[in-house]
């Protein structure tokens, strides 16, 4: 017979178990400024096209230039009915390397989980710093963006890895969605090249 506190830890384990199998979940880590809202939006703009159900929701706490921030999104097939906090992640997008010193338990995903990062490392140098046993995407986002947008919009690049790695959002969804969102905002230039980084990225 389980004890009272047994018990009440096998029903979390078996609801998480549950819950995974239901809901993809996302973290994405940046600075204030590199748009990770922004990308958690897209995402979930992107998943409702193809008629998905979606939470998206920032860390709570002020958002100023150059803070770590963290952005987080659920994506399913069904409704999605809980509020807890996204703890163990099926997919974690890193805007900015050095927050790899920042945020940690990386050692707690599993071989399912994907870790996709900004940088220009290679896999040996990134895996010295952090334990990590699930699938490892590195791309040098901001020396993409730099290339072909003349800016530096990691957030842009990784939306079109995120979707050729994961599956979970397709890509012409995030591009409608980005024209949507941009082309008056920034101008139509300026959007098709950073739908070009969007495509680079995402056939890389």
């Amino acid at each position: 017979m389980h004890s009272g506190l047994a018990y009440k830890t096998f029903l979390i384990e078996n609801k998480n178990k549950k819950m995974k199998k239901e809901i993809f979940e996302i973290i994405i880590y940046g600075r204030g400024g590199q748009g990770a809202k922004t990308t958690a939006e897209i995402i979930a703009q992107s998943s409702l096209k193809g008629d998905k159900y979606v939470q998206a929701f920032p860390e709570f706490g002020p958002e100023r230039s150059g803070a770590p921030v963290r952005t987080f999104v659920r994506i399913s097939d069904k409704p999605i009915k809980t509020r807890e906090p996204i703890v163990n992640p099926d997919c974690f997008m890193v805007l900015d390397e050095t927050l790899l010193e920042v945020f940690e338990g990386f050692e707690k995903l599993g071989e399912n989980s994907v870790l996709i990062i900004n940088t220009k490392k290679n896999e040996e140098e990134i895996l010295k710093n952090i334990e990590f046993k699930g699938k490892l995407i590195l791309i040098d986002a901001s020396g993409i963006s730099m290339k072909i947008i003349k800016e530096n919009r990691p957030n842009t690049v990784i939306l079109g890895k995120f979707s050729a790695v994961t599956k979970k959002v397709d890509l012409e969804d995030i591009i409608k969605v980005f024209r949507i969102k941009y082309s008056e905002k920034i101008g139509t230039e300026k959007t098709n090249l950073n739908i070009k980084a969007i495509n680079f990225a995402y056939e890389e």
